[in-house]
């Protein structure tokens, strides 16, 4: 199975049947088909010709995404994404490029040019749907805040370059648009209180002290300064007092009163205008909203009544798991919220602060490191870094995430650990979160998806949540069956805490959006099924308000991992190889698991 070339589920059970039956045969037994293979490489080069094409257009009118993976053609502009005009003319080119795809016969097709076009049809049928729904009037959540997107952007921190003066002149006109943006979302925002497409007031509430924490009388005090303060050597006295009066200007002049515009428009008009309600049942049209972002974020047809279902019966599966580590743990004979309790008690469920926490990240990697090459043979080429969540956004952010490495490898992927509130982070999840999100995980998945030599560009950027984060959660089960949790029932038990924790997703995310829960409802049930306190929990329950249907995709996609694998090791018996499967369900890059 290693290094068998990628094609797609599809093709491997069309050439099953037609083998099995002989092929379709003309009166003189010779096979047919309405396309011959004749011309099929010269249609596959046409495809790759039209995804080089879309990408082209899709980056212009983009910048941020260009920036974003090291395309430093558009540094200098940011046009307004939000806009009517700018979405209208998103429509008609999905419309138009869907069109120009489904125009190319895939008969004959194969390997990656067959498994291209089915992912480039998926993604622009799936965002043709969406237009149906007007996500524009909510531009704005604690997760998804553009003020604070900027704010990262312009501090250095984030994807835009400051090594030399260009690229000091290229923020400085970028940034000349924000105030525009900014202005957008108070008129999508308005426009959303007359039509009652609202965000729910306890999300908003979490937004204003974010936007309060970037503004200041002073320019040299917020973030947008940071690069100043921090010149690169190379840069010349004279040019280096130039940037700084420039950076001084923007700052005071055009940056803070369109913060402070935005800040007393949210805080006065917006805020008293939100619902009390935090699913999107409430809203116009909201059950038939909510069951597309499930099929979006889960990249399947289940329902949100299926994925309700599944969460139940996982749930407590892995409930029944969890005790019979009781023992081990010197608990005999508690129930659940025994074995929690008596689980956060133990000294070693804590830190002792924020710089033991990163040194405890930091130092599992050397214990992960040496396992890997019994389950890869393919290892990303680009390196990553732990770092903690910056101080604004760490109150609202999740325990971990990953930031992808730029295409051309030169910046390094991030995993961000969240440091907020030290007390409050459990030990045992440590494990779980470092593969999760960094190795084997999100980073071997999105980096080697960005490093595939075969790949069409946009095929290498483009996620499916499904599909990575179901890789992610497959990752930590990897570890617990190589060993990584041998002899420790600690992390045993971190691994399944984590298992549950995605289980217990399906059923909040659902339950809010579907079933109409409360906040409230959301966090009592995660609170009683994970044992968590109720202050990390508030945050992830919100996170299932502002991302409808993103939960649900870790354990669908984990559930498609492992049962693909099963199905492989019965079809190739003493063939099946391990490392072979990784890096065929690797090399696809990002995919819907429909393809997968």
């Amino acid at each position: 199975m290693r290094h068998a070339p990628t094609r797609s589920l599809l093709a491997l059970a069309l050439a099953g049947v037609l083998a099995a039956c002989g092929g379709p045969q003309d009166t003189a037994g010779t096979s047919t088909t309405a396309t011959t293979q004749a011309d099929a490489g010269a249609r596959a080069q046409q495809l790759e010709q039209l995804y080089a094409d879309y990408w082209e257009q899709r980056l212009a009118r983009n910048p941020l995404q260009a920036t974003a993976i090291g395309d430093e053609r558009y540094n200098d502009q940011l046009p307004n994404t939000l806009a009517p005009a700018y979405r209208e003319e998103s429509r008609r080119l999905a419309e138009d490029w869907l069109a120009r795809a489904r125009a190319v016969p895939t008969d004959g097709l194969q390997g990656q040019a067959l498994l291209s076009h089915e992912v480039f049809v998926h993604m622009l049928q799936r965002e043709l749907e969406g237009h149906a729904f007007p996500s524009e009037l909510m531009p704005l959540n604690q997760f998804y805040n553009l003020a604070g997107q900027f704010a990262m952007l312009g501090s250095g921190q984030g994807n835009q370059p400051f090594r030399n003066v260009a690229d000091y002149d290229n923020w400085l006109a970028r940034a000349q648009g924000i105030p525009a943006i900014l202005d957008q979302v108070q008129a999508n925002l308005r426009e959303g209180m007359a039509a009652g497409v609202t965000q729910p007031r306890v999300l908003i509430e979490r937004v204003i002290p974010q936007l309060e924490a970037l503004i200041d009388e002073d320019p040299t005090r917020t973030l947008f300064w940071r690069p100043v303060a921090n010149f690169p050597e190379g840069i010349e006295a004279a040019e280096r007092e130039r940037l700084g009066e420039a950076y001084r200007t923007l700052i005071a002049d055009t940056l803070m009163p369109a913060y402070r515009a935005l800040l007393g428009f949210v805080r006065d008009e917006y805020l008293p205008a939100c619902r009390d309600s935090v699913g999107m049942g409430d809203l116009p049209d909201g059950d038939a909203w909510y069951a597309y972002r499930a099929r979006v974020s889960t990249t399947t047809d289940l329902g949100p009544q299926q994925i309700h279902q599944i969460g139940l019966d996982e749930v407590a599966r892995i409930h029944a798991a969890m005790l019979e580590l009781a023992d081990d743990l010197g608990a005999p004979g508690v129930d659940i919220q025994g074995l929690f309790a008596h689980v956060r008690a133990l000294p070693e469920s804590r830190f002792a602060d924020e710089e033991d926490l990163l040194t405890q990240y930091r130092a599992f990697r050397a214990t992960v490191d040496p396992l890997l090459p019994a389950l890869f043979d393919l290892t990303p080429k680009a390196d990553f870094e732990i770092r903690p969540v910056e101080a604004f956004r760490a109150r609202s952010a999740s325990a971990a995430s990953y930031s992808a490495p730029s295409a051309d490898g030169s910046r390094p992927g991030i995993f961000y650990v969240n440091t907020y509130d030290v007390p409050a982070r459990p030990r045992y999840s440590l494990e779980s979160l470092y593969l999760h999100e960094a190795t084997p995980g999100h980073h071997f998945q999105i980096a080697l998806q960005m490093e595939q030599p075969d790949t069409p560009l946009l095929m290498k950027v483009m996620g499916f949540s499904a599909y990575s984060e179901g890789w992610g959660l497959y990752s930590e089960q990897l570890a617990d069956e190589i060993g990584a949790y041998e002899n420790d029932p600690f992390g045993q038990i971190g691994y399944l805490q984590s298992l549950m924790f995605r289980a217990a997703r399906l059923v909040v995310d659902s339950g809010l959006h579907h079933k109409r829960w409360s906040r409230e409802q959301g966090i009592r049930y995660m609170v009683d099924t994970l044992g968590d306190q109720e202050s990390s929990i508030a945050t992830e329950v919100e996170r299932y308000c502002v991302w409808p249907g993103q939960a649900s995709s870790y354990k669908v996609g984990h559930t498609t991992w492992v049962r693909l694998r099963e199905d492989a090791k019965k079809r190739l018996g003493s063939r099946f190889d391990i490392k072979g499967f990784h890096d065929t369900g690797l090399n696809l890059g990002g995919v819907p698991l429909t393809v997968l």
